[in-house]
């Protein structure tokens, strides 16, 4: 405590004459990443540097108190860096030999480098980038969560707190883009969506594209989460392995032939056929509300899931790197239900896999050309089976699939010119092939309900050219083209976006983008029996399906300066082709799609105050959703039930080495519903579309984590984490929906779900 008061009363002095104060500086084998972080927050100084500058470095100081200068020189002494004063707190990191940029890294200058907390910095490009291994803990998390983490940045929400249901900017969960390597991953979440598929101890980078979205992205209107892993050749074994209430994974990098070879692998699972933890529980009561499963603990049902990544790199010479890598994500759940008075068996089966191959290769041609071209393949499948039995005799079986196999084919070039401006050219081929089906059997026969097989070829160029020192603006001039096969369309993205520094700490930024989507949920038009996955994956068809079109553009103002963070934005997005069921919005006389359009008009606001090792910050976004559609609501416009109008995110995070603790507030306004009465013949009659809203939704969460070294002569560490969801235990209704078989005479079901209960989870893990 006494270092923070001091801090607090030398920021003045430390304004006009941070060269010359004098601070208690050690460091003990600390990463050089985390040696920076503190250097600037202690002299209020800022770096800018590469991330592969710091990958694997460690500095050791002994105590002493140094000047700023005093500092940088022992570094530079240790390391063999150099620092460039741009001014009295701007600082460039660099090798004091020629600067060399690893080829297969595309470099991203930072302007807000700790956003949240470590490990989060926003871009110049306006996209943020997550390092899950560096990443400083968050409120509820035990883990750097792919997904959970992403909803801690503003204007993210997920309304039934679910890792993959999340909403980026009013946009619904299906447009958002998940990429892993270059594979689309198409199940989003383990536990029917509570917990990311991806193993974040795995990961290397997630890029989030909300705005200014590079044109190499297409497929989504939403946004992007571009995840990757390491390319790096491995120097060492390096191995870690964890376990917490849910599941328990194991990750390992290593080396094959010096320099040129080594494989990195992990693997994830669930432990639940063995024991059911609380967490575990808690997450199920909240997943199975409202269907028949009630109590996983019964002998005669099973759950689990289960991930694992496995990647080859090789560096065949300085000029090429080349990776080949596969991912596997599946879910299985099946439950049995005996009525023992008339021997009935009623078993439910869902088994659903995402699983992917790629290829990448990377190669620097020369000083001012280099190349990257990759190779993908995603295939998913859904498979939900609902059996009746009679005396071991089948009675029944009702089946529901979804099937994808996405292909697609990728290069793209990047030329550096005389002036430092860059120019990137690409060619992208995909073919996704998307079915789904509804089949009724029985002994003698199988009936086909519903089916749909579709199969979209597309071919797209595109190209971004970057300017910088335009009179104090930098320019991103980007446009997409594509080609759809089967529907004879062809599609132009301009992308756009306009950066001004004001000061050093002032920046405006203006974007501007359209973007198209040919796959996108719809809402199962069979209710199953589970009533668990009612959503399929499905192709535009350019009638029924229209390809979804989405204009956004936004303008905001960056601010920061000693210790204070302000980030503004406001933004107006239209999307057309918006596709809806009418028994959606309460027509149980049309049971048809219908073709609309819809508005949304936001604004965020994220403030952060950083005081060493304290972050607190505070986010508000604001939400105006509108939906259009000819044939609902006679032609007028009425409020989205996805939209969220206002959400607050307030978080107080203490880091300090071995100790961390974070404490996080989320409060927003309930969503839209449509209210129904009863009349005097007792038939249900229904209000105004979304007219009412639901209570405010708020919840309190807690992390906290210890890091230590066995001893200080072996590599062995270790941490320990405890980490609770809904501190307080509040219920709150997050939905209401209805249930019908869109029969006009058939009474609508009311169908309440409410928030996750108090939920602890504590993890242990051990690497080196």
């Amino acid at each position: 405590m006494k270092r923070i008061f001091k801090l607090i009363f030398l920021i003045p002095l430390m304004l006009f004459s941070q060269n010359d104060t004098r601070f208690s500086i050690e460091y003990v084998e600390e990463p050089l990443y985390d040696v920076f972080l503190n250097i600037e927050n202690v002299y209020n100084i800022r770096f800018s540097f590469p991330d592969y500058i710091t990958r694997d470095k460690k500095l050791t100081l002994k105590k002493a108190n140094r000047t700023l200068e005093t500092v940088l020189n022992e570094i530079s002494k240790k390391t063999n860096l150099e620092f460039e004063y741009i001014n009295s707190r701007y600082i460039i990191i660099r090798h004091l030999k020629k600067d060399t940029i690893a080829f297969n890294e595309t470099l991203q200058e930072v302007f807000i480098r700790s956003y949240l907390v470590n490990g989060i910095s926003k871009n110049k490009d306006a996209s943020f980038k997550i390092k899950p291994k560096k990443l400083g803990l968050l409120p509820g998390l035990i883990e750097p969560d792919v997904l959970e983490s992403v909803q801690q940045l503003p204007n993210v929400i997920s309304p039934n707190e679910t890792a993959s249901g999340f909403l980026v900017r009013g946009g619904s969960a299906d447009e958002n883009r998940v990429i892993w390597n270059g594979i689309n991953i198409y199940h989003k979440g383990h536990l029917f969506g509570m917990i990311s598929p991806i193993n974040s101890n795995a990961t290397q980078t997630i890029n989030f594209y909300n705005k200014g979205t590079n044109p190499r992205f297409g497929d989504r209107i939403s946004s992007v989460i571009d995840i990757t892993t390491n390319t790096k050749i491995s120097d060492s074994i390096k191995f870690e392995f964890g376990v917490n209430a849910i599941n328990f994974d194991a990750y390992l990098e290593q080396p094959i032939i010096k320099k040129k070879l080594s494989v990195q692998a992990s693997f994830r699972r669930s432990y639940t056929e063995l024991l059911n933890s609380y967490t575990v529980n808690q997450l199920a009561r909240h997943v199975f509300q409202n269907t028949k499963i009630d109590n996983l603990q019964s002998s005669n049902n099973s759950f689990f899931f289960r991930d694992y990544s496995i990647q080859i790199n090789y560096k065949p010479n300085l000029k090429n790197n080349i990776s080949f890598y596969t991912i596997g994500i599946k879910n299985d759940l099946n439950y049995n239900d005996l009525e023992l008075s008339q021997e009935l068996l009623f078993n439910d089966a869902l088994s659903i896999e995402n699983n992917g191959y790629g290829f990448n290769w990377d190669t620097k041609w020369n000083s001012k050309i280099k190349q990257k071209t990759q190779a993908v393949f995603s295939k998913y499948n859904f498979n939900y089976n609902f059996i009746t039995k009679e005396n071991n005799t089948l009675l029944f079986d009702f089946e529901k699939r979804n099937v994808i196999d996405d292909y697609e084919i990728s290069t793209e070039f990047e030329i550096v010119n005389s002036k430092k401006n860059i120019l990137a050219l690409g060619y992208q081929y995909s073919l996704k092939d998307v079915g789904y089906a509804f089949l009724n059997s029985d002994p003698n026969l199988t009936l086909i309900l519903d089916s749909n097989d579709t199969v979209i070829e597309t071919n797209a160029i595109y190209g971004n050219y970057t300017i910088e020192n335009l009179n104090g603006i930098e320019l991103k001039l980007g446009l997409r083209v594509s080609n759809f096969s089967l529907l004879n369309a062809f599609k132009f993205e301009p992308r756009l976006q306009i950066n001004k520094t004001l000061s050093n700490s002032f920046r405006i930024q203006l974007t501007g983008e359209i973007k198209n989507q040919i796959i996108s949920e719809i809402d199962e038009t069979v209710l199953s029996d589970l009533s668990l996955e009612n959503k399929l994956w499905r192709l535009a068809d350019g009638k029924t399906f229209p390809i979804i079109n989405s204009t956004q553009i936004s303008a905001g103002i960056l601010f920061k300066n000693n210790g204070w963070q302000v980030d503004i934005d406001n933004y107006i997005k239209k999307i057309d082709g918006k596709t809806a069921l009418s028994l959606g919005y309460l027509n149980p006389d049309n049971s048809n799609f219908n073709i609309g359009n819809q508005k949304i008009i936001g604004s965020d606001i994220f403030i952060k105050k950083t005081i060493n090792p304290f972050h607190v910050w505070f986010s508000y976004s604001f939400n105006n959703i509108k939906n259009e559609f000819t044939e609902i609501n006679n032609g007028y416009s009425f409020t989205a039930n996805t939209n969220i109008k206002h959400a607050i995110n307030t978080s107080l995070v203490y880091q300090k080495k071995q100790i961390q603790f974070a404490l996080g507030w989320k409060w927003h306004s309930g969503k839209p519903y449509t209210k129904s009465t009863t009349n005097a013949q007792g038939t249900i009659v229904f209000d105004d579309i979304n007219t009412e809203v639901l209570p405010n939704f708020h919840r309190l969460d807690f992390s906290a984590m210890y890091a230590f070294k066995w001893n200080n002569k072996q590599r062995l560490k270790s941490k320990f984490g405890v980490s609770i969801r809904n501190v307080y235990n509040r219920s709150s209704l997050l939905s209401r929906d209805y249930i019908s078989n869109n029969a006009i005479n058939n009474t609508i079901q009311i169908v309440d779900k409410f928030s996750l209960g108090f939920t602890p989870n504590i993890l242990y893990r051990v690497y080196w």
